[in-house]
């Protein structure tokens, strides 16, 4: 048998592809570490639409470090547009907006609205204030690249020439927001941009980005692009992926390369948004896993509107039932939860939707999430606590006129005999032993429970 001896150039380079293999191999993966459990948080956009100041993002950090902190809130989002420094409140200025980027046309945020961002410095100070608070500092991002960016041919950093109208179509441009074209993801430079825009973020200390106008229709070329640039900063960095109905058949795909996606439009104060939303729900139990969470939407629930997108500056419009109804289903479905309204606003009944141990328990230790039925107004949803085993049920009444029985066989839980039953927003503890459990419940309204041996 003879041995081939390879001479030191090839072994260098063979050595360099294994390593870059292995790393490939490890970034596919990792970045399910950075979100085990489902990311909770505040985002500005309920609220404060496209004009959240710093101020503003300052004192909901601080609310939620003193108030929140400690039962699992961390992020800190600062939602869309902050580089447009004359937007306005109820829509988005598209006559005449005013950018503002540097030489590479990567957006900067306006130091009139940021003022810690003024000389270039972008959201560095405003993370590190986060990070002082024991939080995390996300932001929003359209997909594609600016078409200012465009019509200035600026140059693409980490190129040798390449030029933002090199890399662009108009094709698929999005037809709410005309920031941005479309990224042609095969094309020179196309790769480079995302690096670019990634390796600023992650030098300001960002630790969650939610780039929009990627799931309807799917982006699959920016996607990839956007996960391979984010895994090239080698900050943990959380994928968020929106807005629209993502398709199912893309379920797959955006798996292994987003930690969270958004699975309807935007879920407003209405009643009719959580029923849709329950829905579509149906599609994805299955692909709820560490690191990987199908998105129910931001909540919309406290003071919203104050300077935001639609309706006038309020409480929110659902009944404390339906409150509890959203907040329920968000829960046990394993949702993210992004807080949409103006936390310091907060009355004694919103912070008990987000403060309450035993529903954010459900929340973070649930598995085998799954629907027992929908059917004539009727809800069931089901889910085994990972540590301690205890089942988790809860009943909806999506109906609109009358209060209904819901009632549900216990020994399709794995209950035969004796139990014990707790009303987890209550508290209220019972036992029981009968096979048949059922409840009478309102309209819009809901209860869940965890029942044990």
């Amino acid at each position: 048998m003879k041995f081939r001896i390879l001479q030191p150039k090839r072994i260098i380079i063979l050595i360099v592809l294994m390593l870059l293999f292995n790393y490939t191999s490890q970034a596919q993966t990792s970045f399910k570490n950075w979100a085990l459990t489902p990311p909770m948080g505040w985002n500005s956009w309920d609220c404060y639409g496209s004009t959240v100041t710093e101020a503003e993002v300052k004192a909901n950090a601080d609310y939620m470090a003193t108030n929140l902190k400690k039962l699992g809130w961390q992020y800190v989002v600062v939602d869309i547009r902050w580089f447009v420094e004359n937007d306005k409140a109820g829509g988005y200025n598209q006559t005449d907006p005013r950018y503002v980027m540097d030489e590479y046309g990567r957006y900067l945020p306006y130091s009139g609205r940021f003022p810690s961002a003024a000389g270039g410095k972008g959201f560095k100070a405003l993370a590190d204030y986060i990070h002082s608070k024991g939080l995390k500092f996300g932001i929003h991002i359209m997909r594609g690249i600016p078409v200012d960016a465009v019509k200035r041919k600026l140059p693409i950093k980490g190129t040798n020439g390449i030029t933002a109208d090199q890399i662009y179509t108009t094709d698929l441009q999005c037809k709410w927001l005309t920031d941005n074209y479309t990224i042609v993801a095969e094309k020179p430079g196309a790769q480079e941009y995302y690096n670019s825009i990634l390796a600023l973020y992650a030098s300001w200390g960002v630790d969650f980005i939610k780039v929009d106008d990627l799931s309807r229709p799917y982006h699959q070329g920016e996607i990839e692009l956007i996960r391979k640039a984010i895994d090239r900063t080698g900050r943990p960095i959380v994928l968020s992926t929106s807005p629209g109905e993502t398709p199912i058949k893309n379920a797959a795909h955006v798996k292994e390369h987003a930690n969270m996606w958004r699975m309807v439009d935007d879920v407003w104060d209405v009643w009719k948004d959580l029923v849709h939303l329950m829905n579509v729900a149906k599609g994805w139990y299955a692909y709820s896993a560490p690191g990987t969470w199908p998105d129910c939407d931001m909540i919309p629930l406290g003071r919203i509107a104050i300077r935001g997108e639609r309706g006038k500056d309020r409480m929110t419009r659902l009944t404390k039932d339906e409150q509890v109804s959203l907040m329920t289903f968000f829960t046990i479905f394993r949702s993210p939860l992004m807080f949409g309204g103006d936390l310091p606003s907060n009355d004694a009944f919103t912070l008990s939707l987000l403060n309450n141990k035993d529903i954010l328990k459900m929340h973070k230790e649930g598995v085998e999430v799954r629907q027992l039925f929908m059917e004539n107004g009727r809800v069931a949803v089901t889910s085994r606590n990972s540590k301690t085993g205890e089942r988790y049920l809860a009943l909806f009444n999506i109906g609109d006129k009358e209060t209904t029985t819901i009632a549900v066989d216990l020994k399709d839980l794995g209950f035969n005999g004796k139990y014990k039953i707790k009303n987890l927003w209550t508290g209220e503890i019972a036992k029981g032993s009968a096979a048949s459990f059922s409840q009478q419940i309102a309209p819009h309204a809901s209860k869940v429970f965890s029942i044990s041996k």
